[in-house]
C-alpha cells in the first residue's frame, strides 16, 4: 500500500473515501454539501462514541464517520485502532485510495504515524497456502493507497511510519509461517535479504566451536541445521552507544524431551516471535538511516525430541563459562538466550535488550495486554519503557530480587534452568538470563503473552509483529541522544 501526506482538504484529494474522526463536543471539522455530515451527527446515525462508524455519500466521496471519544483520551493507539476500524468499513465499500482527515489540534504523540500504523497492519493479511479463484483475489478489491491530510506537513512522518508499519508485517509473515517451511535456515535467507545490514550465519559446528554449550543442547535433537544469525547495521556517523538486540527463534517449540501437551502445539511455530522482532526492527533501522551502530543476535534451532535431544538432568557448559542443569528441557528459550546474549557482549554490545516468547508464567500474570521487563539497570528500564511507549506497545516491569535469584542455583551445576514448584516463573527467566548479560545494562522483554492472538483491531489473530516498533523506537532515541 502506497502512503502520502498532503496540506491540501480531504474533499480535494483524488481518494474516493474520507475518514474524518468525531471528538466528542466538537462536531465536524469540515463539513461538505451543505452540511451532509453535519446531518448525519444530528440524525443520531454518525456518533463521537469511539469506535463507533457510520457512513455517508457527499461531493462525489464516501466518507467515514469514526467516533474517537473524549479529546482528553485521544491518544496514539487510539488513533490506530479507529484506523484500522475504518479501513474495515473502507474496504467493505470497495475504497481503492483513502484519504484521513487528521483531528485538529493534536499537540502530544504522533497521529500522523498512528493513522498510518493502524492502516497498514490492520491491511495486512497473510497469504497462507489456499488455492484461491478469480473471485477471491485479495489485489483485485484491496486498498492501494492512504493518502493523510493535515494542516501541517506529515510526509516525514507518513514515510517512517510506512517503514515501520511494513517491518511489523514482516515479522508477522515470519510468525505465521508454518514450521516446515521457517526453519532457522529459511530465517537466515530473510535475514540476508535486508538491505543495508551485514548478516553473519554460523551453524551448527560453529556454534559448538564458541562454546555456545547451552544453545548447542537445545539444537542437537533436531535434523534441521541451526543457526546463529549476526546482524551488523554500523553507518558513517553513528553515535551513541552500541545496541545489542538479541531475539529467540524457535521455529518449532515441541518441549523437547520435556514433551508439551499435544493442545495447541501448533502454535508453537511462533516460538521464534522475539528472532522475528529483532530481524525486521534492524532492517527497519537501516531503512530509516539511523545514526546508531546496531548488533542484532538471534538464535534459530527447533527444540524436538529424538534419541540425540538434550534430556533433563543433563548438565551443559555456556559460553561464559556457567554450567546448567537442565532439568526441563521446555525451559529451552533462556539456554538459547543465554549464549546469544553473552555472544553479543563478546562482540561489543554497550546496551542490550532480548526479545522472546519466554513463559507461560507472564501470560497468567499480564495476559495479552502487557509485556513483561526485567532490567539489571533502571535507568535502561525506563528508557525501554519510554520507547515501548511511544511506539504504543506496553511494558510492565516485573523485579529482580536475590530470593528470586536463590531459585536458580543448581545443584550440581551453577544455575538450573528450570526451578521445581513454578515460583515466580517468569521472573525466574529473567533471574537466569541476567547472569549473561555481564555488566552492560541489560533489559529483558517476555512476549509470550502479546506476540499472538491479541485481539487488537489491527492485529486480531495470529502473529502481530510485536517490539519491531519498541526496538525501532529505541534505536531513535540511541540516535537522537
Amino acid at each position: 500500500m502506497r502512503a502520502t501526506a498532503t496540506t491540501d482538504a480531504a474533499a480535494h484529494t483524488s481518494a474516493d473515501t474520507v475518514v474524518v474522526g468525531l471528538v466528542e463536543g466538537e462536531g465536524v471539522p469540515h463539513d461538505v454539501d451543505d452540511g451532509a455530515l453535519r446531518a448525519l451527527v444530528d440524525a443520531g446515525e454518525a456518533k463521537a462514541r469511539f469506535k463507533h462508524l457510520a457512513v455517508a455519500h457527499a461531493a462525489g466521496k464516501r466518507w467515514v464517520l469514526v467516533g474517537l471519544g473524549e479529546r482528553e483520551r485521544l491518544d496514539d493507539e487510539r488513533l490506530r485502532v479507529a484506523a484500522a476500524l475504518a479501513l474495515g468499513r473502507a474496504r467493505e465499500l470497495g475504497a481503492r485510495v483513502l484519504c484521513w482527515e487528521l483531528p485538529h489540534k493534536l499537540r502530544d504523540g504522533h497521529p500522523a504515524r498512528a493513522v498510518v500504523e493502524g492502516t497498514v497492519m490492520a491491511a495486512y493479511r497473510f497469504a497462507g497456502f489456499k488455492r484461491r479463484d478469480g473471485h477471491d483475489d485479495p489485489e483485485e478489491d484491496g486498498l492501494q493507497e492512504l493518502i493523510v491530510s493535515d494542516h501541517e506537513d506529515r510526509g516525514d512522518a507518513v514515510a517512517r511510519a510506512v517503514v515501520v508499519a511494513e517491518a511489523v508485517n514482516a515479522a508477522r509473515d515470519l510468525q505465521n509461517t508454518p514450521a516446515n517451511l521457517m526453519t532457522p535456515t529459511t530465517l537466515a535467507e530473510r535475514a540476508r535479504a535486508l538491505e543495508g545490514v551485514e548478516v553473519e550465519v554460523v551453524d551448527r559446528a560453529g556454534i559448538e566451536a564458541l562454546g555456545m554449550g547451552a544453545f548447542a543442547a537445545v539444537a542437537q535433537g533436531s535434523e534441521q541445521e541451526p543457526a546463529l544469525l549476526v546482524l551488523r547495521y554500523e553507518p558513517a556517523g553513528a553515535h551513541g552507544p552500541v545496541l545489542g538486540l538479541v531475539g529467540k527463534a524457535v521455529t518449532f517449540d515441541s518441549g523437547g524431551i520435556s514433551l508439551k501437551p499435544g493442545q495447541k502445539m501448533a502454535d508453537m511455530k511462533y516460538d521464534m516471535s522475539g528472532g522475528a522482532a529483532v530481524v525486521e526492527a534492524v532492517g527497519a533501522i537501516a531503512r530509516l538511516g539511523l545514526p546508531v551502530r546496531v548488533i542484532g543476535v538471534v538464535g534459530a534451532t527447533e527444540n524436538l525430541p529424538s534419541g540425540r535431544s538434550v534430556k533433563p538432568g543433563d548438565v551443559v557448559t555456556a559460553k561464559n563459562g556457567l554450567t546448567i542443569e537442565v532439568n526441563n528441557t521446555d525451559a529451552e528459550g533462556r539456554l538459547v538466550l543465554a549464549d546469544c546474549l553473552a555472544h553479543a557482549v563478546d562482540l561489543g554490545a554497550e546496551r542490550l535488550v532480548d526479545v522472546a516468547t519466554l513463559t507461560g508464567g507472564v501470560v497468567v500474570a499480564l495476559g495479552s495486554t502487557y509485556a513483561g521487563l526485567m532490567a539489571n539497570d533502571d535507568a535502561w528500564a525506563d528508557e525501554v519503557v519510554g520507547a515501548a511507549t511511544e511506539a504504543g506497545e506496553l511494558l510492565w516491569r516485573l523485579p529482580l530480587h536475590e530470593e528470586y535469584a536463590d531459585l536458580v542455583k543448581g545443584t550440581v551445576a551453577d544455575l538450573n534452568n528450570a526451578p521445581e514448584g513454578r515460583k515466580a516463573s517468569s521472573i525466574v527467566g529473567g533471574e537466569f538470563l541476567v547472569r549473561f548479560a555481564g555488566d552492560v545494562p541489560w533489559a529483558h522483554l517476555d512476549i509470550a503473552g502479546t506476540a499472538w492472538d491479541v485481539g487488537r483491531p489491527y492485529a486480531a489473530k495470529g502473529g502481530c509483529g510485536v517490539m519491531v516498533r519498541t526496538l525501532v523506537a529505541l534505536a531513535e532515541r540511541a540516535a537522537a541522544g
